[in-house]
């Protein structure tokens, strides 16, 4: 057994992208939570879009803690992972990793932060409606 078998690593499939840029921070010039809240929510949505086949929308966001800051350079990576999939709900595990500025595309990814989202798929009218269709 190899150190590499106790390095942490994303879970799930990379479903976003993203350069944390200056027009991004807030009054301090820090990245805010909110901000990637806000990414992580999008990542749910398309993940649970492609099981539902079209539009869902977010009813919970489970605990989410933050283990260290993303700074502006940062190149944030967004993973999703489908824990569950009920009648109308789907549940998406969201980890946020990211690359340091400066730092070369084969470093390793550091943990931000992750949390479960409960999301629910909706018809054209927004109403509740099963994951999936008859017919």
């Amino acid at each position: 057994m190899t150190d590499l078998d106790d390095v942490p690593a994303p879970q799930g499939q990379l479903t976003l992208k993203l350069l944390a840029n200056r027009q991004d921070t807030n009054l301090y010039g820090d990245i805010p939570g909110g901000w990637l809240v806000s990414h992580m929510d999008q990542a749910a949505e398309l993940a649970a879009g492609r099981e539902a086949h079209g539009r869902t929308a977010t009813v919970a966001i489970e605990t989410m803690d933050f283990l260290c800051p993303v700074r502006v350079g940062s190149m944030v990576n967004i993973f999703t992972a489908v824990r569950e999939i009920g009648h109308s709900s789907i549940k998406i595990d969201v980890e946020v990793w990211i690359r340091q500025p400066h730092e070369r595309e084969n470093s390793e990814l550091h943990k931000v932060t992750e949390a479960r989202f409960v999301m629910v798929a909706l018809d054209d009218k927004g109403r509740i409606r099963a994951v999936r269709q008859a017919g």
